[in-house]
């Protein structure tokens, strides 16, 4: 297959018109002037008019289309990724909730054994990996997570359950003041990402936490002390730490514009990662549905517990790009390395997955100029969902 006449996202950030090139499922070349010796009968796409982005990789999302990666089925993980996929996300590392050990557990076997019937070539979004957002959190920011199974840290438990998902774990979360937490980030950060999460740490707490070996923040401003002037709190602690990557919501609910663009002004676009945070009521009509074992009223985008707390989003990661570029003045360019670069190398699958670079897997998502999704390549085929 030939990709010819669309404006490539390249590895530097900015759209170049390009071809591509793409043989046994793999990126074979990307050139200016073309291919002269390409064999006859290859297949041509002509992406006129429209942009060639690498597929987005969502690291923190619960389900959508009815499901929830925490139903703990294959069959669950199955419509997941062929939604995603559908939807130009060709890359999923979904996050558990607040649970037991044995319902965790069950979800990482599930993970484990679809891992290892499909591998990373599956005809949906390879499944890369698993966010444990919970249960490691504060009760006080427990936001949309049930506080029945809310857990201090414990390395033991969260290598149990390393174990049981073959290694799929990429991110843990933890609030940094709860008992035993400094101890915990110690211990594993090697091992996985800690991820700062659902907790009041103040600036001097969240600080400490990154010294010893934390360097991500889930959701920022969401389920977190307030950044203010004389208490900057986490999110302060996290500008101020220059390894430290922060998620982002952007379906236009979670966080009001102006905070949006002041956050890439704060910490950078190569600091910044969007996330969709989704809920299983994505891709489906208004409602009333679950997460984490609780009700969830969905309404538009907007998702709410009964007391109005939001439980995650309604939203799809693309679209999440399609409103921080057209409501919110983010740069196309910035949006694309914050969705499928950035994430990509925050879990480490960057060597595979993320840019359009010869040898990596042809996923490949073309738009057109309202940023509608045209066409996914998925592993150097045309994707039908």
């Amino acid at each position: 297959m030939i990709i010819k006449n669309a404006l490539v996202y390249t590895e530097q950030g900015s759209f170049e018109q390009m071809e591509v090139l793409v043989r046994e499922g793999r990126i074979a070349a990307v050139e200016k002037k073309g291919f002269s010796d390409v064999a006859t009968g290859e297949k041509v796409v002509d992406g006129q008019g429209m942009y060639l982005i690498p597929g987005l990789t969502d690291i923190h999302f619960h389900g959508c289309v009815g499901y929830d990666f925490c139903d703990g089925t294959e069959e669950a993980i199955e419509a997941i990724a062929r939604y995603e996929a559908k939807n130009g996300v060709t890359t999923i590392c979904p996050a558990t909730m607040t649970y037991s050990e044995e319902i965790l557990a069950g979800i990482c076997d599930s993970a484990r054994s679809y891992r290892e019937k499909y591998g990373e070539d599956h005809t949906g979004a390879a499944l890369v990996g698993i966010n444990m957002e919970g249960p490691f959190i504060s009760m006080e920011k427990k936001g949309a997570q049930n506080p029945a199974y809310i857990h201090k840290p414990d390395v033991e438990m969260y290598r149990r359950l390393q174990e049981r998902s073959g290694g799929l774990i990429r991110l843990v979360d933890i609030a940094p003041e709860t008992e035993g937490a400094m101890a915990f980030i110690r211990e594993v950060h090697g091992e996985t990402v800690c991820s700062l999460a659902h907790t009041t740490a103040d600036y001097e707490t969240a600080t400490e936490a990154f010294e010893n070996g934390a360097s991500h923040v889930t959701h920022l401003y969401n389920a977190m002390q307030p950044y203010t002037h004389r208490k900057p709190g986490l999110i302060g602690a996290a500008a101020d730490t220059p390894d430290c990557e922060v998620e982002l919501i952007c379906d236009g609910i979670h966080i009001h514009p102006a905070a949006v663009r002041s956050t890439f002004r704060m910490f950078g676009a190569d600091r910044v990662i969007m996330i969709s945070d989704s809920m299983m009521a994505t891709g489906m009509e208004d409602g009333m549905y679950s997460l984490g074992g609780q009700p969830v009223k969905v309404c538009g985008n907007l998702a709410t517990l009964s007391d109005g707390t939001i439980a995650g989003s309604a939203t799809n990661l693309m679209q999440c790009v399609r409103v921080a570029v057209k409501e919110m003045g983010i740069p196309l360019e910035t949006a694309i390395r914050c969705a499928a670069v950035n994430p990509a190398k925050s879990i480490g699958i960057y060597d595979r997955y993320g840019s359009i670079t010869a040898g990596k897997a042809a996923n490949l998502v073309l738009l057109d100029r309202e940023l509608t999704v045209v066409k996914v390549i998925l592993n150097g085929e045309e994707y039908g969902g």
